[in-house]
């Protein structure tokens, strides 16, 4: 059986990860902030599927939790086939209404500790001629639309670069990037979601699917889902300065309020 290790694993896009890996036969190392609900979270995981799963109970947005999730990745003993590294957050308005404190907390979870997450992860992989990464970013990286999108502009950047960097080494590196999914992301920053049209939804779990089998045919970028892929295909063409001014009027009406 092989382990996958997935950062912000109690809600959303990281539950559905879990759900899927166990069901599939994979043990897992779950790792959020909540100890109550990762426990729970663990056993659950492990009556219904009978996975082993292990608990970390990490804020990635601190140097020890970086370093706790860093040194469970790097243990050559107990090897991680998988890292899902999910956990991430939203802040609430517009650039320069939000606290320096609070866009720099942000870059400490989207882009340091992906960082810091992936190099441990893959240089133990590299080693044993295998494994895959994970990282979670979004459809938002593709239009200027804050420190956000900026953040997850990175991952893209970082992980389809890396990609090229290991290929032929056996360790696999994906971005992820999905649009809007029914999860407690939303609720969580304190925004309301009454404004985005029922379409722009998307299903976490199936989400995942599709995630996981672009995964094993090798892609180093995942937007599972046709509507976004299509309006993805638009964005490419659409000059940046217009883009900026639609992104923004766009974000105004139907984005998190």
């Amino acid at each position: 059986m092989t382990t996958a290790l997935i950062t912000g694993s109690t809600a959303g896009i990281g539950a559905a990860f879990a759900r899927r890996l166990a069901a599939d036969g994979h043990d897992l190392v779950l790792v959020a902030r909540d100890g109550e609900r990762l426990a729970e979270q663990a056993t659950e995981l492990h009556d219904r599927h009978g996975i082993e799963a292990e608990v970390l109970v990490a804020d990635l947005a601190t140097d020890g939790g970086i370093d706790i999730v860093a040194a469970r990745l790097s243990d050559r003993k107990k090897p991680v086939d998988l890292l899902v590294n999910n956990a991430g957050f939203g802040n609430k308005g517009r650039y320069l209404d939000v606290s320096l404190d609070d866009e720099l907390r942000m870059l400490k979870v989207h882009c340091e500790a992906v960082l810091r997450l992936t190099s441990a992860a893959t240089e133990a992989m590299r080693e044993r001629g295998r494994g895959g990464v994970v990282n979670v970013a979004s459809v938002a990286a593709f239009v200027p639309r804050g420190t956000y999108g900026a953040s997850k502009a990175w991952v893209v950047q970082f992980t389809q670069g890396a990609a090229r960097d290991l290929a032929g080494s056996g360790v696999r590196l994906m971005a992820l990037c999905p649009g809007f999914v029914r999860t407690e992301f939303h609720e969580r920053a304190g925004m309301g979601t009454d404004n985005i049209p029922g379409w722009m939804w998307l299903d976490a779990d199936k989400l995942v699917a599709a995630a996981l089998a672009d995964l094993s045919r090798g892609k180093t970028l995942s937007i599972p889902d046709a509507r976004y892929k299509a309006l993805m295909g638009v964005v490419k063409v659409v000059p940046r300065g217009l883009l900026g001014s639609v992104s923004s009027r766009t974000g105004r009406k139907y984005g998190p309020q």
